[in-house]
């Protein structure tokens, strides 16, 4: 039987920075084809990721709150997530860069990427068998590394910051998918594979890797619309 719940979470999270990308002072509507290329970049490691660690049981979905369409083991809903998801979120900073001046937070640089790698590592070091824990923190330092040093992007702390500012929506769908406001969850997590440490019901893990997502979407939106420092 077919049922929207995860359809709906997708729609909601989109449809009104969707809407408002047609406001003649955003005209965001105009880059939705770089913006369709740049998540694509970023989806394909992410869904072979999630692909991976559902066949190896390390999460997986209850298809009760799914069409029931899936594709290389994944609910078609999984799939949109990783478009729907950084669409609102490359749309957010896309405001708030284009109408708010927030070059003060470009200080905070060192400390946010020296900080996060040295806490990273530590939570790596000390919980390797865990695979989430450990795969994620791995991916979230290279990509830290790799802006900061590499790349040498000056926006890595309005980006950090901007994903605070989106936290309450994280908290809304994140915590949905994970069993809130719903009798059981749409994303079971295997609990030899992560910590155990939930934000309401929701793996610490999740708030990692999906910064780690929004950094990269960021930088390939930036980098196909030149629009980057």
């Amino acid at each position: 039987m077919m049922n929207y719940t995860y359809l709906l979470i997708n729609f909601f999270t989109v449809i009104i920075c969707f809407l408002a990308s047609f406001d003649r002072r955003i005209q965001f509507n105009k880059l939705f084809g770089k913006f369709l290329l740049s998540s694509t970049i970023v989806a394909i490691p992410f869904i072979l990721w999630d692909i991976w660690f559902t066949r190896k049981g390390v999460w997986w979905f209850d298809l009760h709150y799914t069409l029931g369409i899936k594709i290389a083991e994944l609910p078609i809903e999984e799939w949109l997530f990783f478009y729907c998801i950084p669409f609102a979120c490359v749309f957010t900073y896309y405001c708030l860069e284009k109408f708010f001046k927030m070059e003060w937070v470009s200080v905070f640089n060192n400390l946010i990427v020296f900080t996060a790698v040295i806490v990273l590592s530590v939570a790596g070091l000390l919980y390797y068998e865990k695979i989430y824990t450990l795969l994620t923190v791995v991916v979230t330092i290279l990509t830290l590394c790799y802006l900061h040093f590499i790349a040498k992007k000056d926006w890595i702390a309005k980006a950090s910051f901007v994903y605070l500012i989106l936290m309450p929506g994280f908290f809304a769908v994140n915590g949905i998918l994970t069993g809130s406001l719903i009798p059981s969850p749409v994303v079971n997590y295997n609990p030899d594979e992560f910590l155990g440490i939930r934000m309401g019901t929701i793996p610490i893990e999740d708030a990692v890797y999906g910064y780690t997502q929004f950094l990269l979407n960021i930088y390939f939106f930036k980098k196909i619309t030149k629009n980057e420092k």
